[in-house]
């Protein structure tokens, strides 16, 4: 075998259920697996170790050193913009990683990518749909032993075939995100404070309605949980973010969506927002409003996709 092909999903973001830690883990994530975008790359045996842009040969490089292999090239075919709240980062270290597993066969799981390249280590949202896609829920690293671990999956489910996410991505907040997630991220997740109750307050809300709903199918009261749970985190990140959403147009991006569906979120520091319905009348008709609302914001991009139930897939290729 001289080549493999992986084809790796995005992921929406929801939020973070205990930035207290006061139980002894922090954060844990809830999120979904989406069918589009997706990410494409080859991984060619080669002279040396190469890569099509800057971060893949990063990511490249880390694979290769922690795992004593050389002679191989990563091509990004098909990619969707990083550091907007689509998972694009993570995704390509672990798509990078379990490519080059395959090639070699050195059956490394996507846990010991993860840990590799550095990625995943505090959320591990995107290395669960990378492993597994479906609607992920992940129970937060232990304090004390911070990014020596994958936070552990504690729930995953199939996400309904009838559900559809329509997802916005703005233009106009993209720059001030990048350089807030560049320049200030560390610092504001080692500052970022939640009460207790607050921390228990939202535990419960995924463990006791979420969850359950999900189990149900009950999109209604998913969406409900969803949508509050999203917003609630909001307050806790408005004093870096500059409100309860990123920018102006995601807020109002929001109010228009919840008047067609039955959620919806910003996915981690935006500017991605999405909502979540079950009718394709429905969808098409907010994201025709989406469009008309990005359009007069700068632009961007309005898609309406599907959940994903399985993680990456490699073939060969070549």
């Amino acid at each position: 075998m001289n080549c493999v092909r992986v084809v790796a999903p995005a992921h929406l973001h929801a939020g973070n259920f205990d930035l207290n830690g006061g139980l002894g883990r922090l954060y844990g994530t809830v999120g979904f697996t989406i069918d589009y975008p997706k990410l494409v790359i080859d991984v060619e045996k080669a002279v040396g170790v190469e890569a099509s842009n800057i971060l893949a040969e990063r990511f490249a490089r880390a694979v290769a050193q922690s795992f004593g292999v050389t002679g191989f090239r990563v091509v990004v075919r098909e990619s969707f913009p990083e550091y907007v709240g689509l998972g694009y980062v993570t995704t390509l270290g672990i798509a990078i990683g379990l490519g080059v597993s395959e090639l070699f066969r050195l059956r490394l799981s996507a846990e010991d990518v993860a840990l590799a390249i550095r990625r995943g280590l505090v959320t591990a949202l995107g290395v669960y749909a990378c492993k597994v896609g479906g609607f992920i829920v992940e129970g937060g690293f232990r304090k004390g032993s911070a990014e020596k671990h994958v936070p552990p999956l504690v729930f995953r489910g199939e996400i309904p075939s009838d559900w559809l996410f329509v997802v916005a991505v703005p233009e106009a907040p993209r720059k001030r995100i990048v350089e807030l997630r560049m320049s200030r991220e560390d610092r504001i997740l080692q500052e970022v404070y939640m009460s207790s109750e607050e921390a228990s307050y939202l535990s419960r809300l995924v463990l006791v309605k979420m969850m359950p709903s999900f189990v149900e199918r009950d999109i209604a009261e998913f969406g409900e949980a969803l949508t509050e749970f999203n917003k609630r985190l909001g307050l806790v990140w408005q004093r870096y973010q500059g409100g309860v959403y990123c920018d102006p147009v995601v807020e109002k991006g929001i109010e228009i969506a919840l008047r067609y569906a039955y959620g919806a979120c910003q996915s981690s520091w935006g500017p991605t927002f999405y909502a979540l319905l079950d009718s394709e009348e429905r969808a098409v008709k907010l994201a025709e409003e989406l469009r008309k609302l990005l359009g007069s914001h700068r632009g961007g991009e309005v898609f309406i996709t599907r959940g994903r139930n399985r993680g990456i897939e490699v073939i060969e290729c070549g």
